[in-house]
């Protein structure tokens, strides 16, 4: 019973060694809503745990385990310009 739940309860390390954390430089946002597009569009992409949008510094950040070339044609998708 006990490595039933110990599975249940804990990522594979394989897994934990996946996640990750990418800033994007994203050009064209003037606001707090082209910040919201930029999220909206980062966050439909698979895998994705998280993202946040920065007009002021021209930077995305995203959490997860996906293809940075996914996370940039979401951006553009939505209209705005992304490099990793």
């Amino acid at each position: 019973m006990a490595a039933l739940l110990w599975r249940v309860t804990h990522k594979p390390l394989a897994h934990v060694a996946r996640d990750m954390s990418v800033t994007l430089t994203v050009t064209g946002m003037s606001g707090a809503a082209c910040e919201a597009n930029v999220v909206e569009a980062l966050e439909r992409v698979a895998e994705v745990e998280s993202a946040s949008a920065d007009h002021e510094t021209n930077t995305a950040v995203v959490e997860g385990e996906t293809d940075v070339n996914l996370l940039v044609a979401a951006v553009a998708d939505a209209g705005y310009e992304a490099s990793a």
